[in-house]
């Protein structure tokens, strides 16, 4: 047998071999990589995928929280690891959208370490105030803020997160100026709102809108194009500022080299599980918008989500080491 032939002998062997992997996908437990704390918007949708695909495939599909630095550090974990498909990212708009442009240096780079599979869902975020703050909505809220310059405080996730430059959006539109809170997730921030420690936040819908229909906090608008199916009373903040518009997403990503076929078999289920009645329920009910779409969708879906997110950055003069 001559060289070439030899190399065309491994080129097959090679490929048969990924065609096997493929096929017996999954073999043994799957992670997904949440960057953030339990019960933000982020964790609450990977258990959702996690636990269908679970039913679907008889392994176990583990959420793992991996906080801190803005998703930075879960993200470097899910880029770093064995792109076999085993392990697996719920990307974010910050993690894929904003961090790159955000911060000076990163270990890895949203483009360069990942192979996308799916968009999951957008969620506009939720404009809420603690129920002692005297606004009753954004109109009132602005007033008060430039009233009280510097007196208002908002949380949000993390500097960086959707939640805090939708924030810097707000004031740079509004001419208003009010003291940012980073927390570790939005957990703290929601707990901390409900009691008076901070005064409001503009973060994601389905952490947030439970509590609001509860009348613990006051919501005040969303931060959408159009007004959400799960609270249509509410408005958006467009309707008092003029051309606002600010919304989170999440999406699964796999580790830069996983095979070409378990991406695709991971998103073609992806997209399953979005249209099951029960889980678009769910998900719409806390205000969350199912998408689903190829891999090649969610990638180009990221590359315009990152130009927006660094004009936003730019203007609002935000830049982190």
């Amino acid at each position: 047998m001559n060289i070439l032939q030899l190399i065309l002998a491994a080129c097959v062997s090679l490929a048969a071999t990924a065609t096997a992997t493929a096929a017996d996908f999954p073999a043994r437990p799957i992670r997904i990589i949440v960057a953030y704390t339990p019960a933000g918007t982020t964790d609450i949708l990977a258990r959702a995928i996690g636990h269908k695909m679970t039913e679907r495939w008889g392994q176990p599909v583990i959420v793992e929280n991996r906080p801190g630095a803005n998703g930075n550090i879960g993200t470097e974990i899910a880029a770093r690891a064995t792109p076999d498909g085993y392990t697996l990212l719920m990307a974010t708009a910050a993690t894929h959208g904003i961090n790159n442009t955000l911060y000076r240096k990163l270990s890895w780079d949203a483009v360069r370490d990942f192979a996308p599979i799916s968009l999951v869902a957008i969620v506009p975020n939720l404009l809420v105030v603690n129920n002692a703050l005297p606004v009753k909505n954004v109109k009132e809220l602005i007033a008060y803020a430039k009233a009280n310059p510097g007196k208002l405080n908002f949380g949000s996730p993390g500097n960086g997160a959707t939640a805090h430059l939708s924030m810097e959006l707000l004031q740079s539109m509004t001419g208003t100026k009010m003291m940012h809170i980073p927390y570790k997730g939005s957990a703290g921030v929601l707990a901390d709102v409900m009691a008076g420690q901070i005064s409001l936040s503009m973060d994601n819908m389905p952490v947030y809108l439970p509590q609001a229909k509860a009348g613990k906090i006051r919501a005040l608008a969303v931060s959408s194009d159009q007004r959400s199916p799960a609270a249509p009373e509410l408005p958006t903040v467009a309707e008092t500022v003029t051309g606002f518009s600010a919304a989170s997403w999440f999406g699964l990503a796999a580790p830069r080299g996983t095979p070409k076929a378990i991406v695709d078999r991971l998103s073609a289920e992806t997209a399953r599980i979005l249209k099951l009645p029960d889980v678009n329920e769910r998900l719409s009910g806390l205000g969350a918008q199912p998408v689903g779409g190829t891999p090649a969708e969610f990638a180009a879906f990221i590359q315009s989500e990152t130009v927006k997110w660094a004009k936003v950055i730019k203007d609002a003069n935000v830049e982190l080491q």
